[in-house]
């Protein structure tokens, strides 16, 4: 008899080094649509994380329900940063609190330019990021400074995005499918970026449909199935196994 391998053999395993971003026993819901089914997991300071699955398993909800967002509605479970319990906060209080949510629609202010978007985000006075330094990390931006967010290409307004949650000082940066309609070229640009961030010891969570791009950036991987975890290891232990990633990411 054929038995269904197991692969959640590390998943959620107790980690030896202090967690700097904690979900513990979260559960969310869509109307009555339960979309996030008691998941939990630990993400240490500096590290890419990709939460990665199929089309409907929850990790966009996931990302939302940590970003405090009104919907989905978290019924129960706790979301701890940075021993801040985000848990018993309202979005604005978690972005406060060093949170920063990129969207997958990016969310582009119409009618302000490039810097006028920086500057809304920017906390005042800018303690770590002023506008020199993330047009020294996006130098297309500052080329572009004056010219409205809207009319960026797909590539210079995910930049953009990216560069505004900085902007905010952020501890956490949530990345909703990133690399989206973008050239394999811009994607290159966008990864050179993302490992820049992590030399800052900015933490990432990516939530990627291009899994395997993901898992070559990533240092670990949490695999979601119909709102379970069903893996939680590191992103080369999925890239070796085929099994695995057939199983659950078609590839």
């Amino acid at each position: 008899m054929n038995v269904k391998p197991d692969f959640t053999r590390s998943a959620n395993r107790a980690e030896t080094a202090p967690a700097f971003l904690s979900v513990w026993d979260l559960h969310a819901y869509y109307g009555e649509s339960y979309i996030v089914q008691g998941i939990s997991f630990n993400v240490h300071e500096g590290e890419i994380l990709a939460l990665l699955g199929r089309n409907g398993a929850g990790k966009t909800s996931t990302l939302r329900s940590i970003a405090r967002l009104d919907d989905p509605q978290v019924t129960h479970g706790e979301i701890w940063l940075d021993h801040q319990p985000l848990h018993q906060m309202k979005s604005y209080e978690a972005s406060s609190k060093g949170l920063g949510l990129v969207p997958e629609d990016r969310r582009i202010i119409q009618g302000l330019t490039v810097e006028e978007n920086l500057k809304l985000a920017q906390i005042a006075p800018p303690i770590g990021w002023s506008l020199d330094r993330l047009y020294s990390l996006f130098p297309r931006l500052g080329e572009r400074r004056t010219q409205e967010g809207t009319t960026l290409s797909g590539g210079e307004q995910q930049m953009l995005s990216i560069a505004r949650a900085l902007a905010r000082d952020i501890k956490v940066l949530l990345l909703d499918e990133p690399y989206e309609g973008l050239a394999p070229v811009i994607v290159d640009e966008i990864e050179k970026t993302l490992h820049t961030i992590k030399e800052q010891g900015i933490t990432t969570i990516l939530v990627e449909q291009n899994a395997v791009r993901a898992l070559q950036l990533a240092d670990r991987a949490v695999i979601m199935d119909t709102g379970s975890i069903v893996f939680d290891g590191s992103a080369q232990e999925v890239l070796d196994n085929k099994e695995l990633r057939e199983e659950y990411l078609a590839i």
